[in-house]
C-alpha cells in the first residue's frame, strides 16, 4: 500500500432533515478515478463484493467510498422506515461530502437503481466529482414495482394495503418487512419507462440463474441506455449474489476497465 492510501476508518455524516439520519461511511483516500459503492436492499458495506473492491482500491492506490443506507448495517434509523427516495438522499449526502475527481459508481441490485437515480440527480447539481463510469451488478431499477408489487400474491398485496406492512420470506435470512410506503414512494422514482441518459460508460454484470433479478430485467435496462459504450456480461451459472471469486474477478475487471 502506498503512502497516499490510508486505511478506511468509520465515520458518520448526516442526511435528511427533521431529524437528520446518521449515515455510517468508510472512506479510503487515494487516486482517481475513485470507487463509490452502492449496496443492495437489506445489505451492508461489509459484504463480500464491497470488501473485495475496497481491497482492490487499496492495492491500486485508489480512493474508495462505501456506506450503509439508513436502517442498514452501522447507520442509524430503522429499516422499516426506508424508501428509495430516502436511500437516494443518503447516497447523495455521502457522495457530495466524500467524492472529488472522477468516480466509478458501482451499484449492486437495488444499488444499481440508486446509481442511475444518483447520476440523474448529479446532473442537476454542481459537484466536486465527475463520473468516469457505472458498473451495475444484477441491477434492479424499478424493483419495488416490477419485481415486488407485480409479483406479489393477492394475499400479500392485501396485507400491505390493509396493514401497511408484509414480512416477505427471504433465502438470505429472516423475513424482511415490505411496507406500503416503500411501494408507493418507489413509484416516484421509476425510470424504465423512458431513455436513461447517463453520459458515461456502463458495464452490467448479470447472473443468468438469478432468482431475484431475472436476466430479462437487465436486458430491459440496456434497451433504455445509450447504444454506445454499454456492455452486458452474462454469467451463465451466476446467481444473484455474484460473490464467488470468479464473479468478483469479472466485476473488478469491469471497474479496472474504467481506469484505462
Amino acid at each position: 500500500m502506498t503512502d497516499s492510501v490510508s486505511a478506511d476508518q468509520l465515520t458518520f455524516v448526516e442526511a435528511g432533515h427533521a431529524p437528520a439520519r446518521r449515515i455510517a461511511v468508510r472512506a479510503r483516500s487515494g487516486g482517481a478515478p475513485g470507487l463509490f459503492w452502492l449496496g443492495g436492499f437489506n445489505s451492508d458495506m461489509n459484504g463480500t463484493k464491497a470488501q473485495a473492491l475496497d481491497a482492490w482500491a487499496a492495492e491500486h492506490a485508489r480512493a474508495c467510498v462505501r456506506f450503509d443506507y439508513s436502517g442498514h448495517g452501522e447507520s442509524g434509523g430503522q429499516f422499516v422506515d426506508g424508501t428509495i427516495g430516502r436511500w437516494l438522499e443518503d447516497a447523495l449526502a455521502v457522495f457530495e461530502q466524500f467524492c472529488t475527481g472522477g468516480q466509478v459508481v458501482i451499484g449492486s441490485s437495488m444499488g444499481g437503481w440508486i446509481a442511475l437515480l444518483l447520476v440523474r440527480e448529479l446532473k442537476r447539481r454542481k459537484t466536486k466529482a465527475s463520473l468516469a463510469g457505472l458498473v451495475l451488478i444484477a441491477p434492479a431499477p424499478d424493483f419495488t414495482e416490477e419485481l415486488m408489487w407485480k409479483g406479489f400474491s393477492r394475499e400479500a398485496r392485501r396485507e400491505i394495503e390493509e396493514k401497511g406492512i408484509w414480512h416477505r420470506p427471504s433465502d438470505y435470512g429472516d423475513p424482511y418487512p415490505i411496507t406500503k410506503n416503500l411501494i408507493e414512494e418507489g413509484r416516484n422514482h421509476l425510470i424504465l419507462g423512458a431513455a436513461i441518459d447517463v453520459g458515461c460508460p456502463v458495464r452490467i454484470v448479470q447472473g443468468a440463474q438469478d432468482p431475484d433479478v431475472p436476466w430479462q430485467h437487465a436486458m430491459r435496462l440496456t434497451h433504455r441506455l445509450p447504444a454506445e459504450d454499454v456492455v452486458l456480461t452474462m454469467i451463465q451459472d451466476g446467481d444473484h449474489r455474484l460473490s464467488r471469486p470468479q464473479d468478483i474477478a469479472r466485476i473488478i475487471a469491469a471497474v479496472a476497465e474504467m481506469s484505462l
